[in-house]
């Protein structure tokens, strides 16, 4: 009968397919919201953590509390942190949505009042703050969609740092197997055609290549469903074809 192939493998889980847990520093959350008050504080420290692309910046706040957060372009050890400044905001500094001006450039943003940032927090991420309305704040984001988030949230003027970052080669499979690893990925990952067909439905034959469709019902067995899994459509010849269908029925 075979093997069981990758696809039941990894949908019942396991260690093996988990992201690994050592290497982690802390949360990665703004300290709680308290509304009215002027937090400073200092970057101690720019720290590297396990299966995170940006940065991070160890600060120690003046009321004593240390966070860590995603560094933004321009930060260094000893840099100034503020959290609801008093007077002009500049690159770094910590508000809330009604309180930024329009078009600038935010990152790490909440995504509900008190959350401690959830939005754009990848090395080189940003968003644009596009308008301001009494129904909340209007973000676009890099890939163009928009949201309309709650006045109260938080976010950080700025660009993450790290910007870049995948324009370097890896040079060596083992160094994409380690960043694969941090991130409970796998890798390598080989290709369906080339398996034999007792390990992949898209195996066997005399040349590479799958020999039937590559789209799969929504109720097919586990052993099958690999490719396209139950697409509205196959290629754009089919959504022609039935375009022009229903133009002669009509």
């Amino acid at each position: 009968m075979g093997k069981r192939i990758l696809v039941q493998r990894r949908g019942k889980g396991g260690m093996q397919w988990r992201a690994a847990k050592k290497g982690k520093i802390a949360p990665i959350l703004y300290p709680p919201l308290v509304r009215g008050r002027s937090l400073i504080g200092k970057v101690t420290a720019i720290l590297h953590e396990r299966g995170r692309t940006a940065p991070l910046a160890k600060i120690h706040l003046d009321n004593g509390v240390l966070v860590h957060l995603p560094a933004t372009q321009g930060i260094h050890i000893g840099s100034q942190f503020r959290i609801n400044p008093d007077n002009q905001p500049h690159t770094g500094d910590v508000l809330q949505l009604s309180q930024i001006p329009e078009g600038s450039t935010i990152c790490n943003i909440e995504h509900t009042p008190g959350d401690g940032g959830k939005l754009v927090r990848a090395s080189g991420g940003y968003a644009i703050l596009f308008a301001r309305t009494p129904a909340g704040a209007i973000i676009r984001f890099r890939s163009g969609k928009s949201a309309r988030l709650p006045g109260d949230c938080r976010a950080t003027l700025g660009t993450i740092a790290g910007g870049g970052r995948t324009e370097k080669p890896f040079l060596k499979a083992g160094t994409a197997r380690r960043l694969a690893r941090a991130r409970g990925r796998m890798y390598p990952r080989t290709r369906g055609i080339a398996m034999s067909s007792v390990y992949h439905p898209f195996g066997g034959g005399r040349h590479q290549h799958p020999g039937k469709s590559t789209a799969s019902p929504r109720n097919a067995p586990p052993g099958r469903k690999v490719g396209l899994i139950a697409p509205r459509k196959a290629g754009r010849g089919g959504s022609k074809r039935r375009f022009a269908r229903t133009l002669l029925e009509k």
